[in-house]
């Protein structure tokens, strides 16, 4: 067997191997970087790039948004309330070179501060805050989380608050307190509808005193309506000044009768 044909095809085999081992392919949101013998080189730009089979090792570094989902905690807040809180990191790698030198892994490195984090914001703030005012509290984080990231190349974009547990009979102490208040409030339009009502009825009184005629008009009308409801009870309304005058004489008419009785006697 003839040893040319097999070195010759194991030459174009290498021929052709060799250089698609020395090129990568970085995608648009990538960037690679490059340690040569241990030493860094500059990073990588998308595109069709060459590397030393050997010699060169390359990272991928993904430029993109990243989700990252903090599991529930366990926490007190500032009015010892026990609640488990969990949230969401968004976050994006600004510099490769520091994601890939200055940390080890940067999501497992962002996932824990975001959780001590968490723990220690939420600690800080009261029930009614951690419910009513979240966006304060997210607003908080990220900048927290960002701080300690940034170091690693890190940028933290966003951080939410996503559910508060809290134990039942908190739920049911809350529920009672905001039925309460809907009580509270409900006797407080029920009082200011009085009050206008009242001052309503008292305008209504004095334009009434000053013309008579209207007065009558009114008893007029007030018989219109109850003959329309086919009652057999019909309620006439009689002014006081009309029969104030005979209960005025009422008194001096009964010692009249008492003195005409002794006299009889």
């Amino acid at each position: 067997m003839s040893v040319g044909p097999v070195v010759a095809a194991v030459a174009a085999v290498a021929v052709l191997v060799v250089p698609m081992a020395a090129v990568r392919v970085l995608r648009e949101y990538e960037r690679g970087v490059v340690f040569r013998l241990g030493r860094l080189r500059a990073p990588l730009q998308p595109g069709l790039r060459p590397v030393l089979p050997g010699l060169d090792r390359m990272v991928r570094v993904d430029l993109r948004v990243v989700t990252l989902t903090i599991p529930p905690q366990e926490v007190i807040t500032r009015d010892n309330v026990p609640a488990r809180v969990n949230a969401v990191v968004m976050f994006r790698i600004v510099n490769p070179i520091l994601s890939v030198t200055a940390v080890e892994n940067h999501a497992v490195a962002t996932s824990q501060i975001a959780q001590t984090t968490l723990r220690s914001v939420v600690g800080r703030a009261d029930l009614d805050t951690l419910l009513a005012h979240r966006a304060d509290l997210n607003e908080d984080l990220t900048r927290s989380i960002d701080a300690q990231t940034a170091p690693w190349g890190v940028q933290v974009q966003v951080v939410e608050i996503k559910d508060v547990e809290i134990p039942e009979a908190m739920q049911r102490a809350m529920a009672r307190e905001a039925e309460a208040e809907r009580e509270r409030r409900a006797k407080v339009i029920n009082a200011r509808g009085e009050l206008q009502a009242s001052e309503e009825l008292r305008q209504a009184a004095d334009t009434l005193s000053r013309s008579p005629a209207a007065l009558q008009l009114r008893y007029l009308q007030t018989l219109l309506e109850l003959g329309a409801d086919q009652n057999s009870t019909v309620v006439f309304p009689l002014p006081i000044d009309i029969i104030g005058p005979f209960l005025q004489k009422i008194p001096s008419m009964m010692n009249g009768s008492a003195v005409r009785g002794e006299s009889h006697a």
